[in-house]
């Protein structure tokens, strides 16, 4: 009977001692165990990888693996997640320093890796957002984001104006330092910063978060999973504009762009070790019942 998560790939970030030095125990583990491991080569530079790991860029890594397993925290799975859209190819996280609501196994606790590579997890689905910036000219940029798409204020001090339509019908026309269109599981990330709500990682809802508005009344909103948002610029201030897509890949605006978001047909699998709660982690991250019995 073929091994269960027989080809195991590991990413993390680059150049940094702390992933290289939980990567080669890892490595050494997981060979142990008797899985082939993939490392993403760009983590070592220079550095030698582990002599019984097999470095490789990330195309062919997300191509070859069974499982993927993220070093860092949630930024580094984050980028990894997009890699792995359209992919039935699960993801876990191992967090390095501060426990991340998406990478909950301590680099301490090789027990919680074997229980998952035996196939005792919890799954847990994320959905992706798709953002489209069309351009006058016919021509455009896109990306994926698993947190958030902001559209956000560039090399200027002034406010953004903006027109937002949700499925062609005007939502408002506002004034802000940026508008925040984000996941469930980026509701709490830039979105709560910015007084938004936390939305519960199962609810098929997307969040319409603006970022210091100038007005008031212009309050977060909560809309269906399934409905496509559009952002245009006003005024003609759309060189100072840019758009990010969780923080890691830029989309530029142009006179006459139109930045369409909506959900993705494709979602992520992330995988938890078993007595996986949400609550738990959310209590733990933001402190919830600090000096009382939880």
């Amino acid at each position: 009977m073929s091994k269960r998560f027989g080809i195991v790939a590991i990413t993390g970030k680059s150049f940094d001692r702390q992933v290289l030095h939980t990567v080669t125990r890892l490595v050494e583990h997981l060979v142990g165990s008797g899985r082939t491991v993939l490392v993403e080569s760009a983590m070592f530079g220079r550095r030698k990888p582990p002599v019984k790991a097999e470095a490789v860029g990330l195309p062919d890594l997300v191509d070859r693996a069974e499982l993927v397993i993220s070093v860092g925290g949630d930024g580094t799975l984050l980028r990894t997640s997009r890699l792995l859209a359209g992919r039935e190819t699960p993801l876990m996280g191992i967090n390095l320093g501060r426990l991340g609501f998406l990478v909950d196994v301590s680099p301490d606790n090789m027990s919680d890796v074997d229980a998952i590579l035996a196939g005792n997890f919890v799954t847990d689905e994320r959905i992706l957002l798709e953002a489209w910036v069309a351009n006058g000219d016919a021509t455009g940029a896109k990306s994926l984001s698993l947190n958030d798409v902001v559209i956000h204020r560039w090399n200027t001090a002034r406010m953004v104006e903006m027109e937002v339509r949700v499925e062609g019908e005007l939502v408002t026309r506002l004034r802000s330092d940026g508008l925040i269109i984000a996941t469930p599981t980026g509701s709490t990330a830039y979105s709560m910063a910015s007084g938004g709500p936390i939305a519960h990682p199962g609810v098929d809802a997307l969040l319409l978060v603006p970022v210091a508005p100038h007005s008031l009344s212009n309050r977060p909103v909560v809309l269906p999973g399934d409905v496509s948002i559009e952002v245009r610029v006003l005024g003609g201030g759309s060189k100072h504009v840019r758009v990010s897509c969780d923080s890691q890949e830029e989309l530029p605006m142009q006179p006459g762009s139109v930045l369409t978001v909506r959900r993705s047909p494709n979602r992520v699998k992330v995988l938890h070790p078993p007595g996986y709660r949400y609550f738990e982690i959310l209590r733990a991250k933001l402190r919830w019942g600090d000096g009382g019995s939880a």
